[in-house]
């Protein structure tokens, strides 16, 4: 499949989620089975945390589709960089979904500042690119949608490559952003 399909076929699983009709494909034992001797996932989603935003769920897909990469306010760490890296570079996935949603937590509390320790502070300190690019009246969600679109330029500028497979191995990055109350994936 191209990028523009698998894109086309994520909408399509998504209008499934939010309508109430998923499929609930490709999780059975055969299919177990199947994935037993490799793995070939078509999209790559960098996601938070939050319970609330479950990737396999929102897009109707099914074991081994997504190589799902969870983290708190979706950033583009060293960690979450080196897994994407993987795919692209050894499973050949060839779309990245950055994945933000309404009202996440880590965005808030990235705005709101202060002393939330060491390691939280480290990670929120990914998210102070989107606030300084936000307009000083920004709602979190603008934040949230910002970060995403900033992190896809991150990962193409901190990755050799992540950036060799956009210019020249056909690797699409969007950004998107979950509404927690339908369950919708706009693509921005």
């Amino acid at each position: 499949m191209t990028t523009d399909q698998i894109l086309d076929r994520l909408k399509k699983g998504n209008e499934n989620f939010v309508s109430d009709r998923l499929q609930g494909k490709l999780s059975d034992q055969a299919r177990r089975t199947d994935l037993s001797n490799g793995q070939a996932p078509h999209t790559i989603v960098l996601s938070c945390a939050d319970s609330r935003v479950v990737p396999e769920l929102a897009f109707d897909t099914g074991l081994g589709e997504l190589f799902v990469l969870r983290v708190a306010g979706n950033v583009a760490n060293t960690s979450t960089i080196a897994s994407i890296e993987y795919a692209v570079a050894h499973l050949n996935t060839k779309l990245i979904v950055v994945l933000g949603h309404q009202s996440c937590g880590a965005v808030t509390a990235a705005m709101t500042g202060g002393d939330n320790g060491y390691n939280l502070n480290h990670l929120l300190a990914h998210v102070a690119p989107a606030i300084s690019a936000s307009a000083d009246d920004a709602s979190v969600n603008d934040v949230v949608k910002k970060n995403a679109e900033l992190t896809v330029n991150e990962l193409i500028n901190r990755s050799t490559i992540i950036r060799e497979g956009v210019e020249n191995n056909g690797v699409k990055i969007v950004p998107a952003y979950y509404h927690l109350d339908t369950g919708k994936v706009d693509f921005l």
